[in-house]
């Protein structure tokens, strides 16, 4: 498996994963399918910039061009403050064999080897048990539940917060939170 950044003809993979009920269920429904085109390329524009890293995930000895799903840590300016958000989604098909935990892990330590992403934090949904767990496992310490926003939408979360420096669990290990 690898992580390669997001480009210009991820549409599709977009689609499939932002106006899908499915994909959507824990985020509040499917989000409609106009306006994708821009939101890829702004994404494609973050990724090129250095301002976000967006990465497609791509399965290994899987066929050119499939993609798994999608991992991205931005920052944030919420009341004068700055933080890192860290967030994933993986299509059905490649869900429950570990993809989305190996993205996440690579991903961090990315963000620990460039050691300019400070904090990260994650909001999965209070009901995304699998996306919970990879936090537990990962070496996230659980801070509370609260609302947040999502594509315009307010969403009950889990607040998870990680120092990819010192917190990232060792690969083999259970994480124990």
């Amino acid at each position: 498996m690898r992580l390669r950044d997001v480009e210009p003809g991820d549409v599709d993979a977009y689609v499939r994963m932002r106006c899908d009920p499915v994909m959507m269920a824990e985020l509040g429904g499917p989000l409609p399918r106009e306006g994708i085109e821009e939101k890829v390329r702004r994404d494609v524009e973050d990724a090129a910039s250095g301002t976000a890293l967006i990465k497609m995930i791509v399965p290994g000895g899987g066929r050119p061009g499939t993609v798994a799903g999608t991992v991205t840590l931005w920052h944030h300016h919420v009341d004068g403050a700055v933080f890192s958000e860290i967030g994933w989604m993986v299509m059905p098909e490649f869900q429950g064999r570990g993809v989305g935990k190996r993205a996440v892990r690579m991903l961090l330590e990315r963000a620990r080897y460039e050691d300019c992403w400070g904090l990260v934090h994650a909001f999965p949904a209070t009901t995304n048990a699998p996306s919970n767990g990879i936090c537990r496992s990962l070496g996230f310490t659980f801070l509370d539940e609260q609302d947040v926003v999502f594509a315009g939408r307010i969403v009950r979360a889990n607040h998870w917060i990680i120092d990819p420096r010192t917190d990232l669990a060792r690969p083999n290990s259970s994480g124990g939170r």
